[in-house]
């Protein structure tokens, strides 16, 4: 059975910092690309940060760069997102995504996703 169970989201001050991990079971997981997405009310779900397979490169949405870092190990099957000098506007459900496309086919996973509130 597939699955990805984000932790470590909660409310957190301006200026604060979290870090949100996403363990993966039940796939190879170390054949998959891995993203974070967030999504804020009356939004649209948006990319945040993602990770290749084999942690060779990285790629990050504007609005985060500099203040969050993702990474994954390969051996534990968990990527993480910490984030750090964090906005109101950081305020979502962060989700975790799984994917790989070998021969143009994708699989695809999706977690459950966490609340990351920043708030005074």
């Amino acid at each position: 059975q597939v699955q990805l169970v984000e932790s470590g989201g909660g409310l957190v001050q301006p200026g604060g910092s979290l870090r949100l991990s996403c363990a993966a079971s039940g796939f190879t997981f170390s054949r998959y690309d891995m993203t974070w997405y967030r999504q804020a009310p009356g939004q649209e779900r948006e990319l945040v940060a993602s990770i290749t397979r084999a942690a060779d490169s990285t790629n990050y949405a504007d609005s985060v760069k500099g203040r969050f870092t993702i990474s994954r190990d390969n051996y534990k099957n968990t990527v993480s997102l910490q984030m750090n000098n964090l906005k109101p506007e950081d305020t979502a459900v962060y989700y975790c995504n799984a994917r790989r496309c070998p021969f143009g086919i994708c699989s695809t996973y999706w977690g459950q996703g966490t609340q990351v509130t920043v708030s005074s």
